[in-house]
């Protein structure tokens, strides 16, 4: 089965398909090899560990393009993109659907944000008008060649002009063919109930894990199931516990200098080599190199 069609099946099952953010190959390769069905690009996780960088629109599209490249490479499990605003115009969404459909994406999220957008959790967000939304929301359904390409509308309505404004967008874009309403910075569970009996697509919800900080609640997987909610998001939980990890591992180094048994902190070296597949390496070695 296609990836694009894998991804819009478990889509339309709207059984909260949990989906960590990727912000690079290593991670994807982790989030794959845990179990996960499916990731998604994180431009916040890019900005931070490409850039140094908040996510305040930094980003070019050509530096992101380059790493969802590499992330959508290193793993077999559908990848959705992170298209941001489809940096620019209509116009400039186009090119954006067209290279993220192109390197082998599953989908790609499209945000009716101003350019240059910033992290949805954030404060002083802008919004287009439904008007150009809808118009951005055609350009990508009439660009992508694959018709199972999943085009998800993300809508940062809630915490401009609230849930009544979200809803109506988001129906806006579902008529203009979004396959998957996102609805970014919900507040809990009852706006979340209210969404899925009035949208008419699939929701999908951003949640910011056990770090907290984010304007959604947490409410459990059980639970967002028994909503009918599709999609889970958890886009920054990766990147904060790899901040995290270093850290800790950076501060356990400099308070007492070189640790000879630190595998409370870090992989092994085997454990590194399983995880990279160095063996496979070998077994190329073997049989196309002379002498080996």
């Amino acid at each position: 089965m296609k990836k694009t069609t894998l991804l819009k099946k478990m889509i339309s099952e709207r059984n909260a398909l949990v989906v960590p953010g990727a912000y690079d190959a290593l991670s994807a390769i982790l989030i794959e090899k845990t179990g996960f069905k499916a990731l998604q690009v994180s431009g916040f996780g890019i900005s931070g560990s490409f850039l140094g960088k908040p996510d305040v629109g930094l980003l070019t599209f050509t530096e992101m393009l380059v790493m969802t490249k590499n992330i959508v490479k290193s793993v077999d499990i559908p990848v959705m993109a992170d298209g941001d605003t489809g940096f620019g115009n209509a116009i400039n969404l186009i090119r954006t659907v067209e290279e993220s459909e192109s390197i082998g994406c599953a989908g790609i999220n499209l945000e009716d944000q101003t350019f240059p957008k910033r992290c949805g959790h954030l404060e002083g967000k802008s919004l287009i008008s439904i008007e150009e939304m809808v118009l951005k929301i055609k350009a990508a359904v009439n660009t992508k060649k694959d018709p199972d390409f999943v085009i998800n509308a993300r809508t940062d309505a809630i915490s401009v002009f609230g849930i009544d404004e979200a809803i109506k967008r988001g129906n806006a874009y579902a008529e203009a063919g979004a396959d998957l309403i996102f609805l970014e910075a919900i507040s809990g569970r009852g706006d979340i109930e209210k969404a899925v009996k009035e949208i008419k697509a699939p929701i999908s919800i951003n949640l910011f894990d056990a770090i907290g900080g984010g304007k959604t609640k947490l409410i459990s997987l059980e639970e967002l199931r028994n909503l009918g909610v599709a999609r889970v998001s958890v886009p920054v939980g990766t990147i904060f516990a790899a901040a995290k990890g270093i850290k800790t591992y950076l501060e356990k180094l400099f308070e007492k200098g070189i640790l000879p048994d630190s595998k409370e902190l870090a992989m092994t070296f085997d454990e590194w080599k399983t995880l990279l597949e160095v063996d496979k390496i070998y077994r190329f070695e073997r049989k196309y190199l002379p002498g080996n």
